[in-house]
């Protein structure tokens, strides 16, 4: 099956995945995400990617970002990811690849998903039973969403911005969503999406995105499955090739 070109349209939010090659170790020490961190803030200036959300996990990264640039984003991660790799195999005494092939991600329908996303993201040491409390975490995004903690890395999005009218009120408001859990359904479609390369919104704007991106970012719906007899009745082998083609 040929692979989907990648969609990075300028002005959309991207959520993007970033695995460890078999599921290894990307970061060994403090020292390895603060490395990281670094030069994520400074090949995201270079390429014109504004971050609005991340995360490092122990073996993979996840990010929100919106690309000023059709290629931004492919640029970004290949010179992090050499500049990245270049340190982790200096300092670990090892060789090889690191990252797992090709990075996951999906577009976002903004107005309907990003925070959501967002949330999703700075969830994730909580869901893997890191900690206790998205606060608790010091490589996320959170800290600086729902605590004001500066850094030099975020870009804060205009929704986020929306939530109210002071960083007090904003900070307040944003805490307030992660009272509850995500629900199944949220979890999955945001999975699915990035995996697949989809786009992760309403139809409407899914629609826009394929009309802009020149290709399908919904997944193709499966036709109604035959009934056993049917199945059993054209793979019978005593049929002739004209019976079954007809």
């Amino acid at each position: 099956m040929a692979r989907l070109t990648r969609i990075c349209l300028p002005g959309l939010p991207l959520h993007i995945i970033q695995r460890g090659n078999n599921r290894q170790r990307c970061f060994a020490s403090e020292a390895d995400y603060a490395a990281y961190a670094h030069w994520l803030e400074e090949y995201s200036r270079k390429c014109a990617v504004a971050i609005h959300a991340w995360v490092f996990m122990t073996n993979h990264v996840h990010l929100l970002v919106t690309p000023g640039t059709e290629g931004g984003v492919s640029d970004l991660i290949q010179m992090l990811g050499r500049r990245y790799v270049r340190y982790f195999n200096h300092v670990n005494l090892r060789t090889g690849t690191l990252w797992e092939g090709r990075f996951k991600s999906c577009v976002v329908d903004a107005d309907e998903y990003l925070l959501i996303c967002q949330r999703y993201i700075e969830s994730n040491p909580v869901r893997a039973g890191m900690v206790a409390s998205p606060d608790d975490y010091a490589w996320s995004s959170y800290r600086a969403h729902g605590l004001g903690c500066p850094s030099r890395l975020w870009s804060p999005h205009r929704l986020y911005e929306d939530l109210g009218k002071t960083p007090r009120e904003r900070m307040a408001a944003y805490r307030a969503m992660f009272a509850g859990h995500l629900s199944t359904d949220r979890l999955h479609d945001i999975r699915q999406a990035t995996n697949q390369g989809m786009a992760l919104g309403t139809d409407r704007f899914k629609k826009a995105v394929e009309d802009m991106a020149g290709r399908r970012v919904s997944l193709l719906k499966r036709g109604p499955r035959r009934r056993d007899s049917e199945r059993s009745f054209y793979s019978d082998p005593n049929l002739s090739s004209a019976s079954q083609r007809s």
